[in-house]
């Protein structure tokens, strides 16, 4: 039986989560898959234990950041699929075989995000694929709500790079992960070039992930993530909409902006989410912009819409989930 999937594992210092990674790897009822980790320099002793344990590991001098493991990772593969998973999660037995139907499905799907559960609380969910807005807010459909709401498979805007399968031959075509970005952001823009192209990204419920969460950047918000999102969201936005998105979105993301600001310098991140911002509007002429080519107006059309419903989406779910919290209490 043909190999279809490679398993693509990037790794930095995250030792602790080894084992129980590969354990839940192992007890795979689709046993027919392969296993490669991306090593971004560690010095935990990961190192060590993947060659002790004869891990096919790709090992880098240094720290390239995710989308520098992970690129290196999809390039060094020979299969159809590539399947992009955290060190920091477990999957359940079926999660191979299911993601590997759900993308076989249609040639169109170039990305499958699996469905994401908190490690530590399972009956809630962690991601149930990305979605971005209007405000330029990227999010996790379904984070902190229950799981059994979340049972449906649908079309989403970006599969979470956290657990999710990729059509190979397609990053040929769009380009692979964007290495400005180094980490952060990077799923989303990925999966924006991938339907101004004309493919589809969806969500698989039958595919079950347990994820610890921020186990390499150690914390939820920390300056390292408010710089790196900050300016990423400047790059993805940039490259990815079109002048006429970027002229009629601008209030809304305008006001995105600010009210991120706001929520960070309460957080003692203000300078730092500044100072990323204005890093941001200087480089973002760096970046490879998406070329325009037939049907690009169409596709971004139907992009602006889904912007809206996700804008839409996330005051839903917000406005649930303090419900949820005020019942509580």
């Amino acid at each position: 039986m043909q190999v279809r999937t490679t398993i693509i594992i990037p790794n930095y210092n995250g030792l602790n989560f080894m084992e129980p990674c590969f354990e839940s790897l192992e007890k795979q009822t689709m046993k027919n898959f392969k296993i490669l980790v991306v090593d971004n320099g560690s010095t935990d002793g990961s190192v060590e234990w993947l060659k002790e344990h004869e891990v096919p590991t790709i090992f880098l001098p240094e720290n390239t950041g995710f989308t520098g493991a992970v690129n290196v990772g999809i390039k060094a593969a020979d299969t159809p699929y590539v399947i992009l998973l955290n060190n920091d999660t477990k999957v359940d037995p079926r999660y191979v075989e299911a993601m590997e139907r759900a993308i076989s499905s249609s040639e169109k799907i170039f990305s499958v995000s699996s469905k994401i559960h908190q490690m530590y609380r399972p009956e809630l969910m962690d991601d149930a694929g990305d979605m971005y807005s209007v405000l330029g807010w990227a999010y996790q459909r379904g984070v902190g709500r229950p799981e059994e709401k979340y049972n449906k498979p649908r079309r989403i805007f970006a599969a979470c790079a956290a657990a999710a399968i990729y059509r190979r031959e397609v990053f040929e075509e769009i380009g692979y992960f964007d290495q400005m970005h180094f980490a952060y952001l990077e799923d989303i823009d990925v999966g924006y070039r991938a339907k101004l192209y004309g493919y589809d990204n969806i969500y698989c419920p039958d595919a079950i992930v347990y994820h610890v969460g921020s186990g390499t950047s150690g914390s939820k918000y920390n300056a390292f993530k408010v710089r790196h999102a900050a300016r990423n969201n400047v790059y993805l936005n940039y490259k990815n909409m079109g002048t006429w998105q970027l002229v009629l979105n601008f209030p809304c993301l305008a006001a995105g902006t600010f009210v991120k600001y706001l929520f960070f310098k309460r957080l003692g991140f203000g300078k730092d989410y500044l100072s990323a911002l204005m890093e941001g509007i200087k480089t973002r002429k760096n970046c490879k912009k998406v070329p325009d080519m037939p049907g690009k107006f169409q596709a971004e059309l139907k992009i602006q819409a889904e912007l809206i419903w996700g804008t839409i989406l996330y005051v839903y779910e917000f406005s649930r989930r303090q419900m949820a919290k005020l019942s509580q209490k």
